[in-house]
């Protein structure tokens, strides 16, 4: 149950409407409509994160579910393990994620984002040696996506846990 309750969109402004009703009322947003003009900018940065950038997003949903895994967020998991689906991840990868490092089925560049990943999340930057690795298979604007990606995704995640946001039914997830 969550710690606060989640805002009424009845006593929302038109625009925190507008926004909550693209994202199907989901109850992430409906906490996060407290700060309406937050609101906004956190949807026009998540948006460009998932759908304007060059990140191959099956390298970018495998980063962004396994910051899920590692801030321990069920909400972010379940939902981006259903993104993810649908873009191209496997369900032999969705499964995977716990423990990637002894999976084979992760391409060479996705295991560089997923170690990229664990280091900016339990780290708080990657290791030289990291770094290079991804570095070496992306250009400098999907590397830049990545980074931000995983820390969007951070703060998304600790958004969810610190609020008690409540899981959707299956059907509901964004």
């Amino acid at each position: 149950m969550a710690r606060i309750d989640y805002s009424d969109p009845a006593k929302s402004s038109e625009r925190t409407r507008e926004i909550l009703g693209k994202n199907r009322n989901a109850n992430i947003f409906r906490m996060m409509a407290h700060a309406p003009r937050y609101l906004e900018q956190y949807c026009r940065l998540g948006r460009a994160i998932r759908h304007e950038g060059e990140l191959d997003p099956v390298v970018r949903e495998l980063a962004i579910t396994r910051t899920g895994i590692l801030c321990e967020a069920p909400y972010e998991i379940v939902a981006h393990k259903r993104i993810g689906k649908n873009v191209g991840v496997t369900d032999a990868q969705n499964e995977a994620l716990e423990n990637w490092q002894s999976a084979t089925c992760f391409s060479d560049v996705q295991r560089a984002a997923l170690a990229f990943t664990d280091e900016v999340v339990k780290l708080r930057k990657p290791t030289e040696a990291t770094f290079n690795a991804i570095a070496a298979n992306l250009t400098p604007g999907a590397l830049v996506e990545l980074q931000l990606s995983v820390g969007f995704y951070i703060m998304t995640s600790k958004f969810l846990e610190t609020f008690a946001i409540d899981l959707q039914p299956v059907t509901e997830v964004v």
